[in-house]
């Protein structure tokens, strides 16, 4: 189109601006294109209802020309629509996302913790939470904070910590550079994470004359950092120098689409690769260099192989706590890092070298500069050993006949076996992602999709919603625990009212597990930790279920077919019925509160209580104190 076409100004309020320019945002990576933003999930009140509300509504039946459309979905919890929205942005990759727009006051503040766990997990969401008047004329407006040191600061300046990028539009004017950088920052591959721009009521409805070459397309390239030479020769130099040298795979690797080029590095040098929970499926689990997880929540093959390495190259990882295992995990003294990662802050971690690139482009680097070069015979011979042994004890944990209730590792090995290369399953809390990661056979680099980078209970159900709308070919299996499923389960209500097929997988317990488990190591009693009617006793002696409460008939009150079902055998039949149907649904089963789990071959760090009345305390704390011992900064 010629730059006339540009000229001039087109009258719009804010929030039409806004819809027009969103509309037009294309992120493009290896000559693809994306819709940056694909659609809009909101809940309106006062605060929108005006302004984004009424801009999304004539968006969608009467656009201006030059303006595409942006679909809009009604959600019913404003924390899940971000959920929802990061889940969508994971699984493309993070080259397109939804927005979310609230209304001012609880609703907005509802958003935080959305806000919180899609920067954590470095994945693209951008919120409109709305905002108190800019006159300040209707002041305090109804669901304003009043501060009375300033008139400066409302609830949305909660967001400033979780935010990649945080402005308040004042001023109509002030949109143009603040959309520009949102884009910028959404599509930074190493800065992404929550954009949150807010809106003042009264400015969303604010007529301004906006250039018309602000709604022209845009397209945001995302970048891929080539190798420094010099950084991928010191890198080289290490690997060659090491006997163990081992790769942490992490989400950065999926995020790039470097499956490919990972399964490349680890055949032509025989390295092998272990996982993080962002990171499995960057390999697949049957190649020879696959070994699985690693760290608090990994299998007893990497963690073995991790306890010697004297070289960890990590690939798109950022050496969470679980990782590293409360830095416990490599127990060589004087193991050295290598760290590929697109982000210099995680690139530095654990005092490693540092290749500051992208994943791809680094991993065929090093392939190139590292022909001729393989680990010893011996080596490969223990890494086999420790695949094949860990294998087996996978099909045991998913194949245990245990009773009378079964253990939900045989859920799992129920669903890894019926469910295809590129389905879904979905896990972030709990007891849950433990096992998954530990004995999870992920086959491609879509079908796991766990969120434990802030592990967030709630994220399970809004999450199926936003995967399947993300790829819809895809079969969507989100597994939910009974504690789960109360804390966010309103998002049923929108996928049966869009139509979309997710199979929910609740595992009933009557408590949570893993906090449970947590808890009596660490000398608590399980205390709190599972469910109890009050009664005319303690606490701890009551009964363990709730008279009245009925999980699988709330699910089916909001409008999804139901199995119910009690056996492995069972659960096999429902899931066949439910894959069959073009139904949202879930299969409901009861499992065993106490496991049995996968063996644990690592650690994590959870202090206790240094003195205390209870002898089950106090022996905890003597354990914990040997724990530790091992644990150190890697210098």
């Amino acid at each position: 189109m010629s730059n006339e076409a540009y000229a001039g100004t087109i009258r719009l309020t804010v929030a039409q601006a806004t819809i027009r320019f969103l509309t037009n945002q294309y992120s493009e990576r290896d000559g693809v294109e994306h819709r940056l933003i694909e659609g809009a999930f909101g809940i309106f009140g006062h605060g929108n209802v005006a302004g984004l509300g009424q801009a999304l509504l004539q968006n969608e039946i009467a656009p201006d020309e030059g303006e595409g459309e942006m679909p809009y979905i009604m959600a019913r919890n404003e924390q899940s629509a971000v959920h929802a929205s990061a889940a969508f942005a994971k699984v493309r990759n993070r080259l397109s996302t939804w927005m979310t727009t609230a209304s001012i006051g609880p609703g907005s503040l509802n958003m935080v913790t959305g806000a919180a766990l899609a920067t954590t997990n470095r994945v693209p969401v951008l919120l409109f939470p709305s905002d108190q008047f800019a006159t300040r004329v209707p002041d305090p407006v109804l669901q304003q904070l009043e501060d009375p040191t300033t008139l400066d600061i409302t609830v949305n300046d909660a967001f400033r910590p979780v935010s990649r990028f945080f402005d308040r539009i004042n001023r109509p004017e002030q949109l143009i550079p603040s959309l520009l950088c949102a884009m910028r920052v959404l599509t930074d591959p190493a800065e992404t994470g929550a954009v949150v721009i807010a809106m003042p009521q009264d400015v969303q409805a604010e007529v301004h004359d906006w250039p018309v070459e602000l709604f022209r397309k845009r397209v945001w390239h995302v970048r891929r950092p080539p190798v420094e030479p010099a950084a991928l020769a010191r890198a080289v130099a290490l690997i060659k120098a090491a006997k163990r040298p081992m790769v942490i795979a992490g989400g950065g690797t999926i995020y790039s689409e470097a499956s490919e080029e990972l399964r490349a590095f680890a055949t032509a040098t025989g390295i092998p690769v272990v996982d993080t929970q962002a990171g499995k499926g960057a390999i697949n689990y049957d190649h020879p260099c696959a070994i699985g997880g690693v760290g608090s929540t990994g299998g007893d093959s990497g963690n073995h192989i991790a306890d010697k390495a004297d070289l960890v190259i990590g690939v798109g990882t950022r050496y969470s706590d679980f990782t590293t295992a409360s830095k416990t995990q490599f127990k060589n003294p004087d193991v050295a890092f290598v760290n590929i990662n697109v982000c210099a802050f995680d690139a530095a971690k654990e005092s490693a070298e540092m290749v500051v690139a992208d994943a791809r482009e680094a991993l065929v680097a090093l392939t190139e500069a590292l022909d001729g070069y393989h680990v010893s015979e011996e080596y490969t011979a223990e890494v086999a050993a420790e695949r094949a042994s860990w294998h087996e004890r996978t099909r045991e944990c998913y194949h245990l006949g245990h009773g009378p209730l079964p253990a939900q590792t045989e859920v799992f090995g129920a669903l890894n076996e019926m469910m295809g290369d590129e389905d879904i399953v979905i896990n972030a809390a709990g007891s849950m992602p433990g096992d998954l990661q530990a004995l999870w056979q992920a086959r491609t680099p879509v079908q796991y999709h766990v969120e434990y980078a802030f592990s967030c209970m709630g994220y399970e159900v809004p999450a199926g919603l936003g995967c399947k709308l993300a790829r819809p070919q895809s079969e969507v299996v989100s597994i939910v625990g009974d504690g789960t499923y109360q804390m966010l389960p309103m998002e049923l209500a929108t996928v049966v009212q869009e139509g979309v097929k997710v199979i929910y997988v609740l595992l009933q317990n009557y408590g949570f597990a893993s906090i449970g488990a947590l808890s009596e190591s660490r000398g608590s009693q399980r205390f709190g930790t599972k469910y109890r009617q009050r009664g005319t006793g303690s606490h701890l002696a009551d009964t363990d279920r709730i008279e009245g409460v009925d999980i699988a008939t709330n699910a089916e009150s909001w409008g999804l077919k139901v199995y119910r079902v009690s056996s492995i055998e069972e659960f096999r039949e429902a899931y066949a019925q439910a894959h069959a149907d073009d139904r949202a649904s879930m299969i409901h089963i009861e499992t065993d509160l106490m496991g049995p789990n996968p063996p644990g071959s690592s650690w994590w760090d959870v202090p206790v209580s240094g003195v205390s009345r209870l002898e089950s305390t106090q022996q905890a704390y003597e354990r914990y104190l040997e724990d530790r011992r091992p644990q150190r900064h890697y210098l």
